[in-house]
């Protein structure tokens, strides 16, 4: 297990609110580079202090078996090493590291995060592609304040995979990821170096056909401006400018001269298009064919270029938790109503929970991060109700691992589906085995909790669990309830008495007796 007492226990990173004076920071493990901004908070704003970008190209270490070469993985753990340099004075609570599309295809992610982990002193959270869209419009939204009303569309080229976001404010509305990216599809269809207008169109048409999937209803929703994020479209952008194209954004005019300076290069070692740096020019190919693909694709005209990407979104996003508005608590309660969860007994599991939690925390060092996971999962732990009753515990799961849910990384969802699939009858060996070791202690003793929550209200009666005490000693846990409460509850205590057996799934033993 990881004894690093830095990332013990940060499920949910960031615990807030922050003070005037704190720093935050993000880390934005991509595809093509790694980046880390550090900010101030004063007076409810960020102030850049520091930034930090150096280019990793992760997803050329990618293999066709989900793993990685060994030149980019240490390569990768080199940066993360000097980053954590840079981070070791700032609380642990008040760090982020996000990891995003080549870590997600990785077949066994876990032998790249542990020492990952290590080498940046911070846990590193997982996100979907569609999470990795919302922190960008996030970003973006920030840094450039949309007008009240209109809407705006939102691209951002990574190494890997390339994201659009449709958003009004600082709500995304539409989020789409595909898996073509500026390193991707450089290597996918220029892997030889050689450049020609035959490959050209060829994968131009292919990227174009993946663009169908979502375009003609981002088309149909209609935009009222488009911004580019990402060091990509920058770069692009300053090459139009630069080219006495454009001004700096990129336009639908603009693309195909820069096309032609891009082929008539003939091979990508011989690539001299002005303002392209020379880290960026192994890649530039892959990135101009997602522009005109995604140009012809939605009928763009003008994409104007931002200066913010995900790192500054999960900035704000880590504000954003310390306040009224946590996008965490507001998908649970959206799932909730989605999927017609009985709210009231929700309620009551998520009491019962609570209180059981409390008895126990300090003897089971679990935190404020455990306790707001055993909330969502209190409040979805019957979802899966929406399927089918039987089995409902393991459909549930299934929605909690795989559902779209903003503000949470996939082991944060993992945690959650865990909790799900284990909160009633015997529990599997594998319920646990996605999440990374230093959670496994945390899951499984927030899974008993609920366990326990659920089996004190199975009758779904709207009277309150009368006075209950929980002593947790090591791995045992020891139940007391009132006695007259009890013998009115044969059920309940056939439940009880079952529930060793069940319960031991877990690594945990229970046993009760009458107060």
């Amino acid at each position: 297990m990881n004894e690093n007492p830095r990332m013990n226990g940060l499920l949910h990173a960031a615990r807030l609110p922050l003070k005037d004076g704190d720093l935050v920071a993000a880390v934005d493990i991509g595809s093509n580079s790694f980046h880390m901004i550090v900010s101030r908070y004063m007076l409810g704003q960020l102030r850049v202090v520091d930034r930090l970008r150096e280019t990793v190209r992760l997803a050329e270490g990618l293999d066709g078996k989900g793993g990685l070469t060994g030149e980019v993985r240490a390569r990768a753990l080199d940066c993360l090493a000097r980053f954590g340099q840079r981070l070791r004075d700032i609380p642990p609570q008040r760090v982020r590291a996000i990891a995003t599309n080549t870590v997600r295809r990785l077949s066994a992610p876990q032998a790249f995060l542990v020492p990952a982990e290590t080498a940046l002193g911070h846990a590193i959270e997982v996100v979907s592609g569609r999470e990795e869209a919302r922190l960008i419009y996030l970003g973006v939204a920030h840094a450039q304040r949309p007008k009240p009303g209109q809407l705006r569309l939102v691209m951002d080229i990574g190494g890997g995979s390339t994201e659009f976001i449709i958003g009004s404010g600082f709500e995304a509305i539409e989020r789409e990821s595909l898996q073509v990216g500026c390193v991707a599809s450089t290597r996918r269809f220029f892997g030889n170096g050689k450049l020609s207008r035959k490959k050209w169109n060829a994968a131009l048409a292919e990227i174009s056909a993946e663009f169908q999937q979502f375009a003609s209803a981002y088309r149909e929703l209609g935009w009222d401006e488009a911004l580019g994020a990402s060091g990509t479209c920058k770069a692009i952008g300053e090459i139009c400018s630069s080219m006495k194209l454009t001004k700096g954004a990129i336009t639908a005019e603009a693309l195909p001269p820069l096309c032609d300076a891009l082929l008539a290069a003939g091979h990508i070692d011989a690539i001299d298009l002005p303002s392209l740096s020379s880290d960026r020019r192994p890649v530039i190919a892959g990135g101009i064919l997602i522009m005109q693909a995604a140009f012809d694709a939605l009928g763009l005209q003008r994409m104007a270029v931002s200066k913010a990407a995900m790192r500054e979104g999960v900035l704000y996003d880590m504000v954003g938790r310390g306040g009224e508005h946590d996008p965490r608590e507001s998908a649970v309660n959206a799932l909730m109503q989605r999927y017609g969860i009985d709210m009231a007994q929700a309620a009551r599991v998520e009491a019962t929970a609570l209180r059981l939690f409390d008895q126990v925390a300090a003897a089971w060092h679990l935190d404020d991060d455990d306790r707001a996971m055993l909330v969502n999962a209190a409040r979805l732990h019957e979802i899966g109700l929406s399927i089918a009753h039987s089995q409902y515990h393991v459909h549930g799961a299934y929605l909690a691992e795989h559902t779209d849910i903003a503000g949470f990384s996939r082991q944060q969802q993992q945690f959650l589906a865990a909790m799900i699939r284990s909160h009633r009858r015997r529990v599997p060996k594998n319920a646990f085995e996605a999440l990374p070791d230093r959670l496994l202690a945390s899951a499984r003793r927030s899974a008993a909790l609920l366990r326990l929550a659920v089996l004190l209200h199975r009758s779904h009666e709207a009277d309150p669990v009368p006075s209950l005490d929980l002593v947790a000693e090591g791995s045992h846990l020891e139940l007391a309830l009132p006695r007259r409460w009890l013998e009115a509850r044969p059920l309940l205590q056939a439940d009880l008495e079952g529930e060793s057996g069940d319960i031991s799934g877990l690594g945990i033993s229970f046993g009760y007796h009458e107060a």
